[in-house]
């Protein structure tokens, strides 16, 4: 029985499960990952590591059990990617900017904040700073969109007729038909709370009292911030982070960074994550070794009143003077992710504009639950990816109940599946090709199975 999916392109497979770093391979006996190289690709390496972490991210969801099968599927997808990434490095014509790079991250990073819960649950998750992540997965996602460019540049052509739709629905048998959950379009405008006085100041004094007792000799710079730093990607390495270009910090503490003689600490500075002391232990051009403590403002006390009459503003606007919603968002919201796309929410992984509402979360569901389409709220709680507490309003788009999927319904999301099944077709064809121009060795484990499969 055909089971009713949506069939991605193998690179977007692989893009949507990058890992950062080694898991344990389900299934072995101990749990203990064991690394070696399994293939090699050209000039580069898939490790045992990567392939695992791909396979757990698809056992995870409960969804498929572990098995040689499905760990040679991950294999191949990683095998794929690397041979479209050389093929794409041959093409003069597709090019990599770090803008490009830097957005990938920023979403990257933004979807791993939504799964786990915050950053600061990233960072202990990995045991290092946000900043050192986005290190780790800048070669990698770089490979990636090159591998995406060209695929895009191959299926950019490929198109799917009405008719071709039809048949491809008509081969799903009636009782495969899915029943799709109530899904909402929305839009919003967020803004965060003032964090009070009194906590910034509070977190102002800490560490100041540090800086303090760094510079009078009392303690040295590195006990301090394995003790008080409250940054768990550098805390335990003595607050030292190594190797990071002033782009990649955020503004204010590449300005600090940029400029402040080696070896001495710096007065307190703020940043979004709260106050820091740093110290520069080298600096090569823009690449700078340093080590900070970070202490972060409580937010618990934050004053939401500011918020709440600044976003109460925007809606008179939107009712009185009939100002468009996308222009305030692009504006005046503070949640970047959505405020690019003029204030519209998508999944971060798939950018699907139709949300599954009872996977948006109890404080989404009870400001949607006062809204009609086309109406906006008013200012109500919400927790945005960062995992930090905002307040937003809320437009309403676009609601769907429960119901059987059917072409008259639902025809641009079965379009969409249909024309994504015939580019993996179109894709595995090409790529089957690619692999006679691309040099591949498997190894070890992968040596074993790809003999046996």
């Amino acid at each position: 029985m055909k089971r009713f999916r949506t069939v991605l392109p193998v690179f977007l497979i692989v893009a949507l499960a990058l890992p950062l770093g080694a898991r344990a391979q389900p299934g072995t006996a101990t749990g203990a990952v064991v690394d070696e190289i399994v293939a090699i690709v050209g000039s580069r390496i898939v490790l045992r590591s990567e392939v695992d972490a791909l396979v757990n991210g698809a056992t995870q969801s409960g969804r498929q059990a572990y098995s040689d099968a499905l760990w040679n599927d991950a294999l191949r997808e990683l095998v794929d990617q690397h041979v479209l990434t050389t093929i794409a490095e041959r093409d003069t014509t597709i090019t990599v900017s770090d803008d490009q790079v830097n957005q990938a991250l920023d979403g990257r990073i933004r979807g791993l904040s939504q799964q786990l819960g915050g950053d600061d649950k990233i960072e202990a998750a990995y045991g290092k700073s946000l900043i050192q992540i986005r290190e780790d997965l800048r070669a990698p996602l770089r490979d990636q969109i090159l591998a995406q460019q060209a695929q895009q540049r191959r299926l950019r052509s490929l198109r799917i007729t009405p008719s071709e739709v039809a048949a491809w629905f008509a081969r799903i048998p009636a009782d495969s038909l899915p029943t799709l959950p109530p899904t909402v379009r929305v839009a919003h405008i967020a803004r965060y709370p003032i964090a009070s006085p009194a906590a910034k100041a509070e977190a102002f004094a800490v560490v100041s009292a540090i800086r303090d007792s760094v510079t009078t000799g009392g303690s040295t710079f590195e006990s301090l911030a394995s003790r008080f730093s409250e940054d768990p990607g550098s805390a335990s390495n003595g607050g030292r982070i190594e190797g990071l270009r002033l782009g990649e910090l955020v503004p204010e503490f590449a300005a600090v960074a940029a400029r402040l003689p080696l070896g001495e600490i710096s007065p307190p500075f703020e940043t979004i994550f709260g106050y820091h002391v740093l110290r520069v232990n080298d600096r090569r051009g823009d690449v700078v070794d340093f080590s900070h403590v970070l202490i972060r403002v409580d937010a618990s006390s934050a004053d939401p009143a500011a918020a709440t009459t600044y976003l109460n503003a925007l809606r008179d606007s939107l009712q009185t003077f009939g100002v468009p919603f996308e222009s305030l968002a692009k504006r005046h919201s503070q949640d970047a992710a959505s405020a690019q796309q003029s204030g519209r929410v998508t999944d971060t992984r798939s950018r699907a504009r139709d949300l599954v509402l009872d996977a948006l979360g109890p404080l989404w569901k009870a400001t949607l639950d006062t809204l009609e389409v086309g109406e906006v709220s008013r200012p109500a709680p919400v927790d945005l990816l960062d995992g930090r507490r905002a307040y937003h309003i809320v437009l309403l788009q676009g609601r769907e109940p429960e119901h059987r999927i059917s072409l008259g319904t639902d025809y641009g999301r079965i379009e969409e599946i249909a024309l994504q099944e015939k580019q993996g077709r179109e894709l595995r064809t090409w790529l089957d090709r690619l692999r006679d121009d691309v040099y591949i060795e498997y190894r070890g484990k992968a040596r074993v199975l790809m003999a046996n499969g």
